[in-house]
C-alpha cells in the first residue's frame, strides 16, 4: 500500500472514532436525564382518565329503560314509559365546550342507585316491560275518560313480591323534563310518594283481622242502619241496603255502620297490630328507593271516632304501593311479602298474618260481589272499590276525592295484585266506577300475556 493510501485510511479512522465519541455521549446524557426523570415525574399530572360510561337501567329481561353515549348523553329508549320510576338525571350546557353535560341522578332510580350507575355498573328492575305498557294503556285512558288530576297503578307479583309495573299518569319523558323535582310535582312517582286515605279497600283488612281473631264469621250478622252516631260525630253508609247484613254483606254493600259496628268487638291495639304486620307504617317499605311516610296514628290517640275510622280507611294515609303490599297479603293465601324493585330480589321477605282459610274466604267474598264494572266474562276476578274523601287546608273536601279499586288477577289462584288510584277524578268519584275499568282493562291484557284462556261457559265471575 502506498504512503497516500495508508494516510486515508487512518483518516477514515480518527473520523469514525470521533463520531463513535460523540454517540457514547449522546447515550450517556440520555441515561443521565432518564435518571433525573423519575424525579420530575412525580411533579407532572398525568392526563384526566375519561370517566366511565354511565351505567344503563334495565328491565328484568334486560330491555333498556335508560342508556349513555361514549358521549354522555343519556337516552331513554321507551319514552315516558315508567318515566317517574327511571327518575333523570341533570343537565345542563358547558358554554366552554359548546355541549350539553349530563350529570348525577336527581330522582328515581337514576337518584337511588347513583353510586352504582356513576360507576359504569348496570342496573336491573323487576319491571315486566309488557306489564309496564299493559298498566300504562289502562290508566292512561281511564284517567283521560275520570278526568282525574292524577292516576297510579301498582302491580305486584303475589307469591315474590316483585313490582311488575308501577304506572303514573300524567306521565313524562325523562329526555325532556329537567330541574328540581319541587318545582314540578308531575316529575314524582305517585305511587311512591303521594299518602292517599284508602277509604273502603281497608275494610278488607278490618274483616281480616276480625275473622283471625275469632270475632266474627262471614256470616255474623249485624244491625246496621243507613247512618250512626258515635261520640260527636255520624257514621254514613252511601249505598242502600238492608238494615241488618252478614259481614260478607257489609262488603258487598261496603257499609261503614257496619264495619265499624262488628270492629267494635276489636281492640283498637289489636287493629293497629294488624296494620303494623302488614306494613302500613313502615316508612322504609322499598329501601333504598324513598317512599312517602305512612300517616298512621298509633291507637294511643284514637277516640271513639278515630278508631271507627281506621276501620274503613279514614282519617289515615299511605301510599298506594303501601295498599298493594298489604292487599297482596290476602291474594298471597295470608303471607305478607315486601315489594321488590331491583333484581336480583334474592328471597321474598315474607311473614304470615292471616290463616290460609281466612284469606280464600275473603277472595271468595270479593269475587262474589265484584263491581259490574270490574268483571270479565269467563274469569274470576275480584277486589274491593274505595272512594276517600280528601282534606284540604285541614277539612275534609265536598269536591276532591280518590276513587280506588284492590284486587287480583285472576282472584281464584293470584298471579297479581293490582291497585289502581284516581286522584280527584270530575266524572264521578266512585271507585266503581272511573277505577274498577281501569282494572278489568288491565285485568284482561295480563290475562292474555299470561296464556289464561277463558273457563268456556262460565259466565262473568261464575254467574
Amino acid at each position: 500500500m502506498s504512503t497516500v493510501g495508508v494516510q486515508r485510511v487512518w483518516v477514515v479512522i480518527a473520523s469514525l472514532a470521533g463520531w463513535l465519541g460523540l454517540l457514547a455521549w449522546g447515550v450517556l446524557g440520555i441515561v443521565q436525564e432518564v435518571r433525573v426523570l423519575p424525579s420530575i415525574w412525580p411533579h407532572i399530572a398525568p392526563p384526566p382518565a375519561p370517566p366511565p360510561t354511565r351505567g344503563a337501567i334495565r328491565a328484568a329481561d334486560g330491555t333498556p329503560l335508560a342508556i349513555s353515549l361514549p358521549t354522555g348523553e343519556r337516552l331513554y329508549p321507551l319514552g315516558a314509559s315508567a318515566g317517574q320510576v327511571i327518575g333523570y338525571t341533570e343537565r345542563f350546557r358547558d358554554r366552554t365546550q359548546n355541549r350539553v353535560v349530563y350529570g348525577a341522578g336527581l330522582e328515581g332510580v337514576e337518584r337511588f342507585a347513583e353510586n352504582k350507575l356513576a360507576a359504569g355498573q348496570d342496573v336491573y328492575l323487576t319491571l315486566d316491560p309488557v306489564v309496564q305498557a299493559l298498566a300504562e294503556r289502562a290508566l292512561w285512558a281511564g284517567v283521560a275518560a275520570a278526568e282525574a288530576e292524577w292516576g297510579s297503578v301498582v302491580v305486584m307479583e303475589t307469591q315474590t313480591g316483585r313490582l311488575l309495573a308501577v304506572a303514573n299518569a300524567p306521565a313524562f319523558d325523562p329526555a325532556t323534563k329537567r330541574g328540581q323535582p319541587g318545582n314540578d310535582p308531575r316529575l314524582l312517582n305517585y305511587a311512591f310518594r303521594y299518602l292517599i286515605e284508602p277509604g273502603s279497600t281497608l275494610k278488607v283488612i278490618t274483616a281480616a283481622a276480625l275473622l283471625e281473631e275469632g270475632k266474627a264469621t262471614l256470616e255474623t250478622r249485624v244491625e246496621a242502619p243507613m247512618q250512626r252516631k258515635v261520640a260527636d260525630a255520624v257514621i254514613r253508609d252511601v249505598v242502600r241496603h238492608p238494615e241488618t247484613l252478614t259481614l260478607a254483606e257489609v262488603l258487598a254493600y261496603s257499609s261503614n255502620v257496619g264495619i265499624s259496628t262488628l270492629a267494635e268487638a276489636l281492640e283498637p291495639e289489636t287493629l293497629y297490630r294488624y296494620f303494623e304486620r302488614l306494613h302500613l307504617t313502615d316508612p322504609d317499605l322499598l329501601t333504598p328507593l324513598y317512599v312517602e311516610r305512612p300517616l298512621v296514628n298509633g291507637p294511643e290517640s284514637w277516640g271513639p271516632v278515630e278508631f271507627a275510622n281506621a276501620t274503613f280507611g279514614q282519617g289515615l294515609a299511605i301510599t298506594p304501593l303501601h295498599l298493594a303490599a298489604a292487599f297482596n297479603a290476602i291474594a298471597n293465601d295470608g303471607v305478607f311479602v315486601r315489594p321488590s324493585l331491583f333484581e336480583p330480589a334474592g328471597a321474598p321477605q315474607t311473614a304470615r298474618v292471616f290463616q290460609p282459610e281466612v284469606a280464600r274466604a275473603l277472595r271468595e267474598v270479593l269475587s262474589a260481589y265484584n263491581a259490574p264494572l270490574a268483571r270479565l266474562e269467563g274469569y274470576v276476578l275480584g277486589g274491593k272499590t274505595g272512594t276517600a274523601q280528601v282534606a284540604v287546608d285541614g277539612r275534609y273536601s265536598r269536591e276532591v276525592f280518590t276513587a280506588l279499586y284492590a284486587g287480583f288477577v285472576p282472584a281464584d289462584r293470584p298471579r297479581a295484585t293490582v291497585v289502581v288510584v284516581l286522584y280527584h277524578p270530575r266524572t264521578s268519584i266512585y271507585g266503581s266506577r272511573v277505577a274498577a275499568p281501569i282494572y278489568r282493562a288491565l285485568a284482561e291484557g295480563l290475562l292474555a300475556y299470561w296464556g289464561i284462556p277463558p273457563e268456556r261457559g262460565k259466565l262473568v265471575n261464575g254467574e
